[in-house]
């Protein structure tokens, strides 16, 4: 766990902050990083909905988003090799970085061109590239803003990239429904193609950093069997019950959201409702969320903040049960996405602050980046069975059945309680910042 800097490291000013040109940066690069992620998830939700396609198939084409969720298999060769052409004009973390947002422009232009009633493979498979492509820039920025700067000037780097990424967010979901509300769909997909422009322009802009630096030739145990291996070794049978905390604490957010937008849609709420509620309102509440989940850490400790959002964030669900009983009142829209979206973010606070006091020395970014990746993985995986479950059973059985998963969650909180309660007596780490994307 990384300890807070001393007072001398502490000293940089605010002012020398905002200025550093690396720190605003961060801001286009984590707005390029954020506009996909909606794009093959949530908003394509609606637009397939809208165009017939049945629930079913909705539940098994999220699937598409697990690259993000496995990101970490080929972000050694990202980490190791060279973009031909790229790399010799651009370096390597900013070659990879511009082939990355390139294809995911292009994917997103298939996307557009395609045509989910006539069209459906071509659609999944320009989804795909968007998610792999969107996947590898997560992977390279990353590397980009580790290398580019100083662990005192690092959180700065990660806030500014957390704004960039929630306004990618909105124009993604809101945006991305507003165009399709009052143009059509494909001018909407064309528009956050377009839209990519904005972070391969930010990476012309960075700096090279990686000119003299030496490729790594770790063998692929070293590069991600090893820090797992570490995690074993340091924590014991207990790591087992973390695992399986970790893994399924998003799972009732991941499973109830690809059925969200098919929700809305069904009991008619228009897509111009979805943007206004859904899509921007509720993007503001999730970052009043994350906030409250940072000073809930603070004050009450990070177990209290764990346990507290594990169960707000499944029970959270019971809302969309009433919403999908009562039908089309725009006020129970507005009821159900703010304790919702708050209590995601919440959450997501207290597990981003978790699973980084999990990682250790010389490990750290291997460790949570396969941390990160398990936490998406089963919510993703279980997602792609939801809209059979709608087909079968209905909407309330869904989310209350997803609300039901905070109960084991509540129990293996208490489970590593102990082993939690030894980091809140450990030094005072920075504040995390809540990220929904894997």
């Amino acid at each position: 766990m990384a300890q807070t800097p001393p007072a001398a490291k502490r000293g940089l000013s605010l002012r020398t902050l905002l200025t550093d040109g690396r720190v605003a940066l961060m801001l286009p690069l984590g707005f390029s990083s954020g506009l996909p992620f909606l794009l093959v998830f949530s908003t394509l939700s609606a637009w397939l909905r809208e165009a017939g396609i049945s629930r079913t198939e909705i539940g098994m084409l999220s699937w598409v988003a697990l690259a993000y969720s496995f990101k970490f298999l080929w972000a050694p060769i990202v980490d190791r090799y060279d973009v031909p052409v790229l790399a010799s004009l651009l370096g390597r973390r900013r070659g990879w970085m511009a082939l990355s947002q390139i294809t995911t422009a292009a994917g997103l232009v298939g996307i557009a061109l395609s045509d989910p009633q006539t069209s459906l493979p071509l659609t999944i498979t320009s989804a795909l590239l968007v998610a792999f492509s969107s996947a590898t820039q997560d992977v390279v920025i990353d590397g980009w803003r580790i290398d580019a700067a100083a662990t005192e000037r690092q959180g700065m780097m990660a806030a500014s990239l957390q704004l960039g990424y929630r306004l990618a967010l909105i124009c993604a979901g809101a945006g991305a429904l507003y165009i399709a509300e009052f143009v059509n769909w494909r001018s909407a997909y064309l528009s956050m193609a377009a839209l990519m422009i904005v972070g391969l322009a930010a990476t012309i802009a960075a700096p090279r950093l990686d000119e003299n630096s030496p490729r790594k030739r770790l063998p692929f145990t070293a590069a991600i069997l090893e820090p797992l291996m570490e995690l074993f070794r340091r924590k014991g049978l207990i790591l087992l019950p973390i695992l399986a905390l970790v893994a399924c604490f998003r799972l009732p957010d991941f499973v109830a959201g690809v059925m969200a937008n098919p929700l809305y849609i069904d009991l008619g709420f228009s897509k111009a409702d979805i943007a206004n509620v859904s899509k921007l309102y509720g993007v503001w509440v999730g970052i009043a969320g994350a906030f409250a989940g940072g000073i809930a850490i603070t004050r009450l400790g990070l177990w209290w903040a764990l346990l507290i959002g594990a169960f707000i964030a499944a029970s959270s669900n019971l809302m969309f049960s009433w919403l999908a009983m009562e039908g089309a009142r725009l006020d129970l829209l507005i009821l159900a996405i703010s304790i919702d979206n708050f209590a995601s973010g919440f959450a997501g606070s207290a597990l981003v602050a978790y699973m980084s006091g999990l990682t250790a020395p010389g490990y750290a970014a291997t460790q949570y980046a396969l941390l990160s990746s398990l936490y998406a993985l089963p919510g993703k995986v279980i997602g792609g069975a939801s809209g059979a479950v709608v087909d079968a059973y209905g909407y309330p059985l869904l989310f209350s059945a997803t609300a039901a998963i905070g109960i084991p969650l509540v129990l293996l909180c208490f489970v590593v309680r102990r082993d939690t309660m030894q980091k809140d007596e450990e030094p005072a780490t920075a504040t995390a910042t809540a990220g929904s994307r894997a």
